[in-house]
């Protein structure tokens, strides 16, 4: 066996860890631990594929997607995700099903479980409803396999809901762990988790949410910052300065993007809605009042115009730790002068770090199919270990 691949399996084998009876709905719901799992065998996986070793664990069988709202990376990162495992993708149009026509979460969930591995569902245009629907289907897919409806109970895994964005969040650490060696060397970094301008309105909580929700978790520096009025929920922000506190980081929230840049290791400058403004957009959305939607749109495009300064450009990234902190993204940013007039960066910026979004972005099929596989798998360094003794080739050499 490979030595990079024995080790990971070493260090899989010696966490404790509980994911295969967890849905992967919020990573604060997961230990550190298996946190840490999820890393190692996204990490494994991918180094398997570097290696050219197959990865399909599974010879037949569906995974489902359900996507309330546009979606390119996380879309196909996690069709990449059941290929790499061997499973088919099967999305599920709720305009051409039963659901249109009134069928329960409970009737849906079991009807397209008979033959799922996993459902991945992303849903988060509707503030306070996203997470809850997930956990509804969770709650139906358990009485299915309780009554002996399905035969296995499939994974459940939250592509991105109102509250946070776990497959982001954890691609993200995947990244920074690779970039700085270890998740040992982010203890004490400085991440500038801030808004920035954008022409457009209603991009949800749940990427900075899901930031300040995760790295809170690893003795991280993190600070967040926004406008006036550009809130998050208010349990999340509680969340994170608890996460801190039992991490040994630390949890500071500033009122500029200045403040936050100062010194920092990385930055994450990314528009959001106001918390305010989401819960008005779902009252809205659920009594489809699309001239309510326009006048709010309307009036939060010219809220978002008043702080065009929170932009990220070349000086203010001088202010960061030797004026080369690490630049995030969970793409597509809004690049001034290219994809839009004004916008949350600089090309200058972007392009410098262009490489490394890339890299960040690259990780997002890896961590998905990570949280398959240890929700599936109660041992999963066995399996894996399996897998790469049978050293099946994914491709044949010509």
């Amino acid at each position: 066996m490979m030595s990079d691949l024995a080790k990971l399996l070493e260090q899989i084998e010696s966490l404790d860890s509980e994911l295969h009876l967890k849905d992967f709905l919020l990573t604060w719901e997961q230990t550190p631990q298996e946190l840490e799992q999820v890393l190692l065998v996204a990490d494994a996986l991918r180094e398997m594929r570097n290696q050219n070793i197959s990865s399909r664990v599974f010879d037949s069988g569906l995974g489902v997607s359900l996507f309330r709202d546009n979606s390119t990376r996380t879309r196909f990162s996690y069709s990449s995700a059941c290929n790499l495992l061997g499973l088919a993708v099967q999305d599920l149009d709720e305009g051409k099903s039963q659901i249109a026509h009134g069928e329960t979460t409970r009737e849906t969930a079991n009807m397209i479980s008979f033959c799922a591995d996993v459902i991945g569902i992303r849903d988060d245009m509707y503030l306070g409803h996203g997470n809850k629907y997930m956990r509804e289907v969770a709650d139906a897919l358990d009485f299915g396999k309780e009554n002996e409806v399905l035969a296995q109970r499939p994974a459940l895994v939250n592509l991105q809901c109102d509250i946070d964005h776990p497959t982001q969040s954890m691609a993200d650490l995947a990244w920074l762990k690779e970039h700085f060696g270890s998740l040992e060397a982010l203890k004490g970094k400085k991440i500038a988790m801030t808004w920035a301008y954008s022409p457009s309105y209603g991009k949800p909580l749940s990427v900075p949410q899901g930031i300040i929700g995760l790295m809170t978790r690893f003795g991280m520096d993190v600070t967040l910052a926004h406008p006036e009025g550009y809130d998050l929920i208010p349990e999340v922000v509680e969340t994170a300065k608890h996460n801190a506190e039992a991490s040994g980081g630390s949890f500071t929230q500033v009122a500029s993007m200045e403040e936050a840049f100062k010194d920092a290791d990385i930055v994450y400058p990314k528009s959001w809605a106001p918390y305010q403004v989401m819960g008005e957009r779902t009252e809205l959305l659920y009594a489809n009042d699309q001239e309510g939607l326009k006048h709010l749109e309307e009036k939060c495009l010219a809220q978002n115009a008043q702080h065009k300064d929170w932009h990220c450009t070349e000086e203010m990234m001088k202010q960061t730790k030797d004026g080369e902190a690490l630049y995030m993204h969970c793409l597509p940013a809004d690049i001034t002068g290219v994809s839009c007039k004004e916008g949350e960066v600089t090309e200058g910026v972007f392009n410098k770090y262009l490489v490394d979004t890339y890299k960040e972005a690259g990780w997002k099929p890896f961590i998905i199919a990570s949280m398959i596989f240890n929700r599936k798998f109660a041992e999963p360094a066995k399996v894996l270990k399996e897998l790469i003794e049978r050293s099946q080739k994914r491709v044949e050499a010509q």
